[in-house]
């Protein structure tokens, strides 16, 4: 069975194309500047470790949309003979609200609308998704469409845990409450992390660290999501690439009233300019730790900032959880940055877990463990792969 699994964002479309129950990936790629003039595709065929790079005018998604195709039955180059060898495409969505807590078959343009009555709690991403369904089903019509939500894995957090306290009417008539996001990844490491330390995944209690430029961490309590840091938006918890994480809201407040900030500048502050980009000038968390090393007090504060924020959820969330099995790191910063995985797991003694600085130092591509033999808790490095988590989802339903 062949499986294609779509991301799709507002200017660009990444995919990938594996092969059931094999879970081999035949192809993956992506699509760039899609509106513009000069559009960019890197198509590679794993197997034979072959990339097609082609410039060329993308005007819409439907066109990326129909070019993956043509390179998908491309003569010598092609992985399936025919658009119906795909039986079933897996869509990225960012946000399901409450009314999607599972992986769905978008089998009816009333799905399809439900979908879009949702946009307004995640305009940036949602859209683009949805016009992604669209297209595939034009372009696949006779594959099952599955969308799989960021936010799946975090419905099952307790009331007390997604609440915000403010008038219940903003919560029963406008769905105001926390979501949390990367749940795909931290659905995929938590159970791959499971499978590593052979516990069974109802059991298994665990901390999920996923750092990239958007960071987020989750409580995981018998393999389900009880708590996790992002709320109604993907803007809060930790200190990411330019979102500033938690900060007190009369921030915003001030910003209007005081400096005399719109409310769009104060959504592109926020949103673009704050986090480490907004402490140093730049969100790129390679060049911040060259200029850390070197002393820069504006870095070093930043990711002095960046790695208490991690330390006070990761002892929020231990208390939380009451036993703790492990604590996992993923993502780009969390699965390459030994400094950062030292900083933040340094001294914690007292929540019953030792760090080997020459096992956290080691170089690999693979799951690994990097606690000392006499830790109460398993320290673990667990590279996502949140394409693999959709495709598994969308064959579940196939």
């Amino acid at each position: 069975m062949k499986i294609l699994v779509l991301n799709a964002g507002s200017s660009s479309l990444k995919y990938q194309l594996f092969y059931f129950p094999e879970k081999r990936v035949l192809v993956s790629g992506l699509v760039e500047r899609i509106g513009e003039t000069k559009g960019q595709i890197k198509h590679r065929l794993n197997e034979s470790d072959k990339t097609i790079t082609e410039e060329i005018e993308i005007t819409d998604h439907q066109i990326a949309l129909e070019k993956i195709a043509s390179l998908l039955l491309d003569g010598g180059n092609a992985v399936v003979s025919e658009p119906t060898d795909i039986q079933a495409v897996g869509h990225r969505l960012v946000h399901g609200g409450e009314k999607f807590s599972a992986p769905t078959v978008i089998n009816s343009e009333e799905t399809i609308n439900e979908l879009e009555r949702l946009s307004y709690l995640a305009p940036l991403h949602n859209p683009a998704n949805i016009t992604g369904i669209k297209v595939a089903r034009q372009v696949f019509p006779l594959a099952k469409q599955v969308a799989v939500f960021d936010t799946a894995f975090h419905q099952t957090l307790p009331g007390h845990a997604y609440r915000y306290a403010i008038p219940n009417e903003l919560y029963t008539e406008h769905g105001l409450r926390a979501y949390g996001f990367h749940g795909t990844s931290h659905q995929y490491v938590t159970r791959t992390g499971a499978q590593f330390l052979e516990i069974d995944l109802d059991k298994f209690n665990a901390i999920s660290i996923h750092l990239g430029n958007g960071c987020s961490i989750t409580a995981v309590k018998g393999g389900k999501s009880i708590d996790t840091s992002m709320g109604l938006t993907p803007m809060g918890g930790l200190i990411m690439g330019s979102r500033p994480g938690d900060f007190d809201p009369s921030l915003i407040l001030f910003l209007a009233n005081n400096v005399k900030m719109s409310l769009r500048d104060i959504d592109t502050l926020l949103n673009k300019k704050s986090g480490l980009k907004g402490l140093t000038g730049e969100n790129d968390l390679r060049e911040i730790l060259k200029r850390y090393k070197e002393k820069d007090p504006l870095a070093q504060l930043a990711i002095q900032m960046y790695i208490y924020r991690i330390r006070k959820y990761i002892g929020a969330y231990t208390a939380v959880l009451g036993r703790l099995d492990a604590i996992i790191f993923t993502a780009g910063v969390g699965e390459n940055s030994a400094f950062m995985r030292e900083k933040v797991c340094a001294d914690l003694e007292v929540l019953g877990i030792t760090m080997n600085k020459r096992l956290n130092s080691r170089d690999s591509n693979e799951i690994r463990a990097f606690q000392e033999t006499d830790s109460q808790v398993k320290l673990l490095v667990v590279p996502t792969n949140e394409e693999l988590e959709i495709a598994n989802e969308t064959v579940k339903l196939v």
